[in-house]
């Protein structure tokens, strides 16, 4: 149900924008996850954009050079990594929590919390 696309490879500084398509259910009830895992690391939460899109989190890791958006019309979340690190090198997943309603969104950044995953796609950053 996610597809998570747009991974690359970049040099430091770089920028690439990875895309976390839904399908199969309605987006509006997804909040959505980023989260990356690196060779030989545990999974480490990126970013989380709620329901509606109006409240965001970040990892302190990426806060200022990473945006998370979503875009209803195309049932998509999108990240938008600016300034990339080689310690940005990962997999990364896109997940979703589905909302529950009468419960107010907060950012999810435990991988279990999160009921469906898509894919991974590889970023790597040459210094």
């Amino acid at each position: 149900q996610l597809q998570a696309s747009g991974g690359g490879s970049v040099q430091a500084g770089g920028s690439l924008s990875l895309s976390c398509a839904a399908s199969g259910r309605a987006f509006a009830s997804f909040a959505i996850g980023w989260f990356r895992q690196a060779p030989g690391k545990d999974s480490e939460f990126v970013a989380a954009i709620s329901w509606t899109g109006d409240s965001t989190y970040y990892a302190d890791s990426v806060k200022v050079r990473f945006t998370i958006s979503r875009d209803s019309a195309k049932n998509t979340v999108y990240l938008q990594m600016n300034s990339l690190k080689p310690e940005d090198t990962a997999v990364y997943y896109c997940a979703a929590d589905v909302r529950v309603y009468g419960r107010s969104w907060y950012a999810k950044v435990i991988p279990n919390q999160y009921e469906y995953w898509g894919q991974g796609t590889q970023v790597t950053v040459s210094s």
